[in-house]
């Protein structure tokens, strides 16, 4: 029965440690905008995130009057942007090393 808990310990450790971290090297160019605002996340206030194959991620390094007011009607709280990033994925977040917004399509 111990080495029942302890396997079930372990395994639970494991799985909770398996946290999702994916880099991106190359720069890719993904969909910018408040998170909270745009892409429907919870959270404290506007944040910017990015959202890579359909999943958005809060971004760390950059803030959302970076590239203007964010309530402007082309700022992050108003309007869903594309840039071109660099960084990875580390506890869910986006660590950016990176980040270029590229103009708006019209």
């Amino acid at each position: 029965m111990k080495h029942l808990f302890s396997i079930l310990f372990l395994f639970i450790a494991l799985a909770s440690n398996a946290q999702e971290k994916k880099e991106i090297l190359k720069p890719q160019i993904v969909e910018v905008s408040c998170g909270q605002c745009q892409f429907e996340m919870k959270g404290k206030g506007c944040d910017v995130a990015i959202r890579i194959d359909g999943k958005s991620y809060f971004a760390d390094g950059i803030k959302i009057d970076d590239y203007g007011d964010a309530h402007a009607k082309d700022g992050f709280c108003e309007a869903v942007r594309e840039a071109q990033v660099t960084g990875k994925i580390v506890n869910n977040r986006f660590q950016v090393t990176s980040f270029k917004l590229l103009p708006e399509k019209h």
